[in-house]
């Protein structure tokens, strides 16, 4: 089975051909923010980051502005720095996989705003049209990385949505592709179904001890991560403990054995059900899962949520038909549908499975249409 993507120069595929006007640096927002408005067809992010990392932090900045900017989704991007800052575009082009088209440009060296705008606006115009050279292939879909992330969770995510994003996942890996597995917290209070499904101990311990990682954040801070998990709106909407939320949670990531642990923002080098060791927050958990390689990231949601990605097709599935009604434009799929019982999870998972593959072709998601652009990395606070 194929589909319809871009095969980029150093051989990876996209499901889409952005060209992303990126600022490395706070700083460099509103400049980038500007070339793209006077640009039509590019796309931009903003960010609070670029200076003061330390360590284990600047690492993970690079990694992740890295993966973002270098994604197969994108057919070219503009790196705008100011000149002095700390995550300078050199740095992030020289992490950036080989081939990938990019211009650089600082606010600095050209003078100031007005002028490194019009620059701006003359290198994103030839990004654009080298882009608009590309054209989709048939890719086989063993090069599909789907992401996956759930918010807004209710007492029926576990039941209906979770359990069909599960069903298309384990279809997915079946055929040779790759999913990923996001959301530490909310893999708390289901390690040891986890770790039952680890490809190797390796990986069983490594489920272990991201999770105890993450109890043990919490716990420096002097806080109970069951304060603020499950959510206030999780528990409107039924849900009454992590552990409750937890294993509905896991349900997306399907059934197959678990190949590889990897670190927030890091590229799996292997295939099948990944592991990406991240924060809940559902903008921080899309953008990590992405600058991994997703190409596609798949949402479920019983509470509703509008959020997209400024550079990937992002999929919203409700677990119930209320939401997917009172919320119609921004959500893609109805497994609510399951509960009502018209459907089961087996044939809303296929239905899910054609709709990953014709998103992945070009079909536009309703936070796509609508504009959704949501961009966040984790921050470990590691700065000065």
């Amino acid at each position: 089975m194929n589909f319809m993507g871009y095969r980029r120069k150093d051989g990876r595929a996209g499901t889409r051909n952005h060209v992303l006007i990126f600022p490395t640096v706070i700083c460099a927002t509103a400049v980038a923010e500007m070339i793209s408005r006077a640009v039509p067809g590019t796309v931009s992010v903003s960010h609070p980051h670029g200076c003061g990392h330390m360590g284990e932090e600047k690492n993970l900045m690079v990694r992740a502005m890295a993966g973002f900017c270098g994604h197969p989704n994108v057919a070219g991007v503009l790196l705008v720095g100011l000149g002095c800052e700390l995550l300078t575009p050199e740095l992030i082009a020289g992490a950036m996989p080989p081939g990938q088209r990019y211009e650089l440009l600082s606010i600095q060296a050209e003078g100031g705003t007005t002028a490194a705008v019009e620059k701006g606006k003359q290198l994103a115009a030839r990004l654009l049209a080298e882009a608009a050279d590309d054209r989709r292939v048939s890719i086989d879909i063993s090069e599909l990385i789907l992401g996956t992330n759930c918010g807004g969770s209710d007492t029926l995510s576990g039941l209906t949505a979770n359990p069909a994003l599960g069903n298309a996942a384990d279809r997915l890996v079946a055929a040779g592709g790759t999913v990923i597995l996001s959301e530490t917290p909310e893999l708390i209070g289901a390690e040891q179904v986890l770790s039952r499904r680890a490809a190797s101990e390796a990986v069983g311990r490594r489920i272990y001890e991201i999770t105890a990682a993450t109890e043990a954040i919490a716990m420096r801070a002097g806080v109970d991560i069951c304060s603020s998990e499950p959510s206030p709106g999780n528990k409107e909407g039924g849900l009454t403990t992590l552990e409750e939320k937890s294993l509905g949670a896991v349900l997306k990531g399907g059934t197959s054995l678990i190949r590889q642990v990897v670190d927030y923002a890091e590229r799996p080098t292997e295939k099948g059900l990944i592991i990406m060791d991240g924060p809940a927050h559902d903008a921080v958990c899309n953008t990590g899962v992405i600058a991994g390689g997703a190409q596609v990231v798949a949402f479920t949601t019983g509470r509703g949520t509008p959020l997209g990605a400024p550079t990937a097709p992002v999929l919203k599935i409700s677990s119930n038909s209320r939401i997917y009604q009172l919320m119609n434009d921004n959500i893609d799929m109805d497994a609510g549908v399951i509960m009502e019982g018209t459907a089961t999870i087996e044939s809303v998972g296929e239905a899910l499975f054609r709709e990953i593959i014709e998103v992945a072709s070009g079909k536009p998601t309703k936070a796509e249409l609508l504009g959704h652009s949501e961009f966040a990395i984790h921050s470990l606070g590691l700065n000065v």
